[in-house]
């Protein structure tokens, strides 16, 4: 009995105690999985877009790219007539067009 005693003390002691994670013992040191880092959204522009029936092209960053293609970490993935969307590092963005300043018509 006395037996039963000390060893419900000691699953006490223990389930009271923070769960620490286990380490391989055998895993050499400083082969953790690295942090992942969040990379920092980066400004792109959207130069221009020619949308036609035959033919969608945008150029961002000054690279002409069509649907599927890629340039600098950029894949065009959609090309509308007002926005392009794209994968910047993997990450999904929606570029749009700078709007045009209002020009006055002369008399």
């Amino acid at each position: 009995m006395r037996l039963t005693g000390s060893l419900i003390a000691i699953i006490a002691l223990f389930a009271s105690q923070p769960v620490l994670a286990l380490q391989d013992p055998t895993k050499p040191p400083g082969t953790e999985a690295p942090a992942i880092r969040s990379q920092p959204v980066r400004s792109l522009s959207l130069d221009s877009i020619v949308y036609g029936r035959d033919r969608k092209v945008a150029v961002i960053e000054g690279e002409a790219l069509r649907e599927g293609q890629g340039a600098n970490g950029i894949r065009v993935r959609k090309i509308h007539q007002d926005r392009v969307e794209v994968l910047d590092r993997g990450n999904p963005r929606v570029l749009y067009l700078d709007k045009l300043p209002q020009v006055r018509g002369t008399q």
